[in-house]
């Protein structure tokens, strides 16, 4: 049920999704959904744990065997295609906050932190610095796929060309970072 309902806030986007639509689709009454789900909420925790796990699996696996700009690279990419390729499902995990420690988000969010956590470890970052690099690569590869999935590039320039462009900023950044500041524990800025 959960997948179904996944892949319909794929079509019809997170907003959109409600147990009568989901209901509609599989061809059931919406009181049958109750079997499978505990209501909205629970569906809408279960989608975003499950994207959780398949971006953690998507960015996790194409990491392996890189390191530093290459890794930077891979997990970036991968990233961004999971976004534009799952909207609605990714849309679901912004936002929802883990229950406890053991709660499927914490647990999948983890994976995901610990695919990212990889790529900053072909740079050296100092440890006080993880979370801000953390942030940052946050920031920078789920802004741009989120307005890409939303069709917010609308000028003329090649979208790849400045995806491609933003990777190479976080590296230079990065290698900055750990230039300049080596194990330091504030930014030179």
């Amino acid at each position: 049920m959960v997948a179904v309902g996944a892949a319909l806030a794929d079509e019809v986007g997170f907003a959109n999704l409600t147990m009568g639509l989901l209901a509609e689709r599989v061809g059931v009454r919406t009181p049958s959904l109750y079997k499978h789900v505990g209501g909205q909420e629970d569906l809408n925790r279960r989608i975003a744990a499950l994207a959780l796990s398949e971006a953690a699996d998507t960015v996790g696996g194409a990491v392996q065997g890189y390191a530093g700009r290459d890794a930077l690279a891979a997990a970036a990419r991968a990233f961004r295609a999971f976004v534009l390729e799952h909207p609605g499902r990714y849309a679901a995990t912004i936002g929802v906050e883990p229950s406890g420690p053991d709660d499927p988000l914490a647990t999948e969010g983890q994976r995901l932190l610990g695919a990212f956590m990889a790529v900053l470890r072909g740079y050296e970052i100092a440890e006080s610095d993880v979370d801000h690099a953390l942030r940052m690569l946050r920031s920078l590869c789920h802004g741009f796929a989120t307005l890409q999935a939303d069709n917010a590039f609308q000028w003329s320039v090649d979208i790849d060309e400045s995806f491609e462009w933003l990777i190479a900023f976080a590296d230079r950044g990065l290698r900055a970072m750990q230039e300049c500041c080596g194990r330091r524990r504030s930014p030179p800025f």
